[in-house]
């Protein structure tokens, strides 16, 4: 199973992201796929954060739009999204002890662990820091 991280979500759904003709059409294809396919909540709302903030995009995507977006993207029938449950704190415990991460980085472990314990086969990001996290693989779909 395939997880999308929160940057390809963004390139995605932003026309004016430079980086949109290319990641547009890869996750529409895992929308309208028939294999599985992941986003873990902290993505989700990374998603929100930055695609409404007015310092990041001028205009921002408004609340309503923004929402719109995740909702087709939670109706694709083989969406599966990744969140906590038993056993995580072990595998997140591992994860920041194996790579060493604190701060700010908290939140890439996050999402790592989080597709590491529900067996995700590969990571789609933009995001190089995801590369610490070795007993994850991950993948840019869009170099």
């Amino acid at each position: 199973m395939i997880a999308v991280d929160t940057n390809l979500l963004v390139y995605a759904h932003r026309k004016d992201s430079p980086w949109h003709k290319a990641a547009e059409p890869l996750v529409r294809s895992l929308a309208e796929g028939t294999a599985p396919w992941a986003i873990p909540w902290p993505c989700l709302h990374e998603f929100l954060a930055v695609v409404t903030h007015p310092r990041i995009y001028a205009p921002p995507t408004p609340q309503p739009a923004a929402l719109a977006q995740i909702d087709a993207w939670l109706a694709s029938p083989t969406q599966v999204l990744l969140a906590e449950g038993p056993g995580y704190w072990e595998t997140l415990t591992a994860t920041l002890k194996a790579s060493k991460v604190a701060g700010a980085q908290v939140h890439e472990a996050r999402v790592a662990a989080l597709c590491l314990h529900h067996r995700v086969s590969e990571l789609w990001s933009a995001d190089r820091d995801f590369s610490r996290f070795s007993a994850l693989a991950t993948r840019n779909p869009l170099v």
